[in-house]
């Protein structure tokens, strides 16, 4: 039988069946000491497609990188069919400072594909995207709710990609939202690459969610296992993910403090009320409501907020959806609250 031909990252061999930890030089700190780009690599034994998983493209998205731990600990390369590539921590310099930005205060998902001649993020978003996206057929980019908010586990992707869509519904989480491509994100390069990418959204920024991490590690691996990359246990989880083709922030009309009356995965009706808006000295509560009907999906866990803020996340579902909807978020967390990964 052919041996399959070794696979090369950063000027590093690595031969069918190996498992390689490379470290790629990415850039320095102001006091000249270097930071790397840390790629964990299993080369398969069978050829299949190289996937790309990553994590704290925002430094402080926490549940990405404790699920690409937990994949690491998983992958066998000489059960493997394809490659694939594990980055646990993108965005280097937001996870040391426990913050979303680069230390210019630039968001790294909106750097790319990034110029060797550029700014801070624009140097490493080139790194990124010329040694390691440009090597991906696949790829899945692990992310949470921003500080402050709490994502329900969903997957978004531009559904109009088959191979992305079929990516979505290989992972199995409650809801598919169907996202455009925003400049200079990991999506919109991989977009332009030929790449098919998706992106998982679950829990809060600088907090581990158990659910959320059992439910992606589950998810990366259900991919896998669709293109053939491993085999594995069908999940447990019986329903099909909804499909919502966009969604709408449900904003604070007055300030004051919010009494929540709401919770994620929630199903809810137009102009059902989702909390008050409420004056500190007890004068006045006004209910907010839903403009749509739909699923929360995601919500702000601050409970005051000055007129205009996001509070309340809500993809947009019919009528016909919201009853099922209910069966398939309580399978969902009946599965993954007890599950062990």
């Amino acid at each position: 039988m052919t041996r399959r031909a070794s696979f090369e990252l950063a000027e590093k061999i690595i031969p069918a069946g190996k498992q390689v930890s490379v470290k790629i030089p990415a850039v320095r700190l102001y006091t000249d000491t270097p930071m790397d780009l840390h790629v964990e690599v299993f080369h398969g034994v069978k050829d299949g497609p190289v996937m790309l998983v990553c994590a704290a493209v925002h430094g402080d998205e926490l549940n990405g990188v404790d699920i690409c731990r937990r994949l690491i600990k998983k992958l066998n390369p000489k059960r493997l069919h394809g490659t694939v590539m594990v980055v646990p921590i993108v965005n280097v310099f937001g996870f040391i400072q426990q913050t979303r930005y680069l230390p210019d205060r630039r968001d790294l998902n909106r750097c790319f594909p990034g110029s060797d001649q550029g700014t801070l993020g624009s140097r490493l978003a080139h790194l990124f995207h010329s040694q390691l996206m440009c090597k991906a057929s696949h790829i899945i980019d692990l992310h949470t709710g921003a500080i402050h908010r709490s994502n329900m586990p969903q997957i978004r992707a531009n559904i109009k990609d088959p191979v992305a869509l079929k990516m979505a519904e290989a992972f199995h989480v409650p809801i598919i939202l169907h996202a455009k491509e925003l400049d200079g994100s990991v999506r919109a390069a991989a977009s332009k690459l030929g790449s098919s990418a998706i992106i998982y959204e679950a829990g809060e920024a600088l907090r581990f969610d158990q659910t959320a991490i059992k439910a992606g590690l589950n998810g990366v691996l259900n991919v896998m296992k669709e293109f053939g990359m491993v085999q594995r246990r069908g999940s447990r989880v019986k329903f099909e993910p909804l499909v919502a083709n966009s969604s709408q922030w449900v904003r604070n009309e007055n300030d004051g403090v919010i009494i929540n009356r709401i919770q994620l995965g929630a199903r809810v009706s137009k102009g059902q009320i989702l909390g008050y808006s409420a004056s500190p000295h007890g004068e006045m509560e006004q209910p907010i409501r839903s403009p749509v009907d739909g699923m929360v999906i995601g919500l702000s866990n601050i409970p005051v907020a000055n007129e205009g803020e996001a509070l309340f996340h809500i993809a947009k579902i019919s009528t016909e959806q919201i009853s099922e909807a209910g069966e398939i978020v309580d399978s969902f967390i009946e599965d993954f609250d007890s599950r062990v990964l």
